[in-house]
């Protein structure tokens, strides 16, 4: 549930105000278990100063990953589905055991439900990408989503080198993973997949410039070779083009994903904000897992 606040106030007042047979304890406990987010960003502060135009998200149900302490934010929980904001750094899921978001989610999901709830990767983000990932609480829920996937809305940030030449545009390309595990875009063939993807302008970032890119498939690595198919690798990118003098993360993230509900068919849109530093880049190495 989605509130716009109308005056200035506390946040512990605000939510006081929309639950008024609720304890202060009860509000506490809420914000403790990260159920609370101010403008897209999880709030626990019970004293954080809210403006007016300021929009409240509560999410009541609260969940057991939420209480779980995951070492990333829990953007969206209920009974069926469960999406987190994913670190750069870490795989959504590994054929080794080693860790990945899939393996930390399912742990925590295994432990809090003595076993009963199990975690199932709808889809998945590259290593080095940030943002929303969803993942379904049973077999169930995760054949219902993966039914309607092409109704689903993925939305990334991509600060890219350069400038492309229109305001807006579609990329379409046929795309084929080769032998060292890089894609390419290719000539039509039965082992190629056909990708489009969108994006448009949002600002220029002194020599970058901030993309929204849709997706309207979902190839390993799409964004990736289209952007830097015209020119634009992402930043960071060395393995598509990116300029290799400095090691940084990749500017691309995962900011919006929007799909039916498994089970009320009730549309879901789950936002996580730009990263902290995305659109600062330096002439230097950087430091990030």
């Amino acid at each position: 549930m989605k509130i716009t606040v109308n005056k200035p106030t506390t946040l512990i007042e605000f939510l006081a105000e929309q639950y008024p047979d609720s304890s202060r304890t009860r509000i506490k406990k809420l914000l403790r278990h990260g159920n609370i987010r101010c403008n897209n960003k999880p709030v626990t502060l019970h004293s954080h100063k809210l403006s007016a135009g300021d929009v409240v998200e509560i999410n009541t149900y609260g969940g057991i990953a939420a209480k779980a302490g995951l070492p990333f934010p829990v953007l969206f929980e209920d009974q069926h589905v469960i999406a987190v904001e994913k670190p750069v750094g870490i795989a959504t899921f590994s054929a080794d055991g080693s860790a990945s978001v899939q393996w930390i989610v399912a742990q925590a999901l295994k432990e809090h439900s003595r076993g009963k709830i199990h975690a199932f990767a709808v889809h998945r983000l590259d290593k080095e990408v940030s943002g929303v990932l969803l993942f379904a609480k049973s077999k169930m829920a995760m054949d219902h989503i993966k039914e309607k996937w092409k109704e689903a809305e993925k939305r990334y940030y991509a600060l890219v080198e350069g400038k492309p030449e229109s305001p807006d545009g579609t990329i379409e390309s046929w795309l084929v993973e080769d032998h060292a595990q890089k894609v390419h875009s290719t000539r039509e063939s039965s082992k190629a997949k056909f990708s489009v993807t969108h994006y448009r302008i949002i600002k220029q970032v002194n020599q970058y410039t901030l993309l929204d890119v849709k997706l309207q498939t979902g190839r390993k690595n799409q964004i990736r070779v289209h952007l830097s198919d015209i020119g634009c690798p992402i930043a960071g990118d060395r393995k598509y083009g990116a300029a290799a003098d400095f090691v940084r993360r990749i500017r691309l993230h995962a900011y919006y994903l929007s799909f039916p509900h498994p089970v009320t068919g009730e549309r879901i849109s789950i936002e996580s904000p730009m990263p902290e530093g995305f659109l600062s880049i330096k002439n230097r190495d950087e430091k990030y897992k």
